[in-house]
């Protein structure tokens, strides 16, 4: 799948939303990515799952770790398609941990998988949950980098859709944003 093939499936869907946003991060944008519009159909469920899941075949992952909820669906299908094991961390008291039984043995081979990353927060949780506990993380895969360039991981970055979308802090609107009202349409 390409980057504009993915991007045409984001569109079809309706998950690609123009508008006035305010981010998970805080920051604000013009545009909106909300992956949950695009995952609501299993078969979309499985092209997604498909193209990430061949792009990160070859790297021996044993187990997909996904943050909850934006990386639940995504994770699940990756890990489905990869034919191994999926857990995920949640929030407890505003930081993610694993919860329910959930393990990782030390040396493990996980793969960290969400569906839209711009500052790489959660993403950035996740990976220190797999290092905390001894895993050995081999990379993140996400359906939708909108990161700036540079964003540094300390494993490499793998996305089906590329895209620069600006995002700007709250006191640095543009006037045409800063006119229009802002919504949150992502999870808190």
């Amino acid at each position: 799948m390409t980057n504009d093939e993915a991007l045409a499936l984001f569109r079809q869907t309706g998950a690609l939303l123009d508008g006035h946003f305010i981010l998970r991060s805080g920051l604000h944008s013009r545009q909106f990515f909300q992956c949950a519009q695009a995952l609501q159909d299993m078969p979309v469920v499985e092209r997604f799952g498909a193209a990430l899941a061949g792009r990160v075949r070859d790297l021996g992952v044993q187990t997909v770790i996904a943050p909850a909820m934006g990386g639940l669906v995504i994770g699940q299908e990756v890990a489905r398609q990869l034919r191994c094991r999926f857990i995920f961390a949640e929030k407890e008291e505003g930081k993610l941990v694993l919860r329910r039984g959930f393990k990782i043995a030390r040396g493990e081979p996980v793969l960290v998988v969400e569906d839209v990353v711009t500052k790489g927060g959660r993403v950035m949780e996740t990976l220190s949950i797999v290092r905390d506990l001894g895993g050995h993380p081999l990379a993140v895969a996400v359906m939708v980098d909108r990161s700036e360039a540079g964003l540094d991981l300390g494993v490499p970055l793998i996305s089906l859709i590329r895209l620069h979308v600006e995002a700007f802090p709250a006191d640095q609107l543009p006037a045409d944003l800063a006119a229009t009202p802002a919504t949150k349409p992502g999870s808190k």
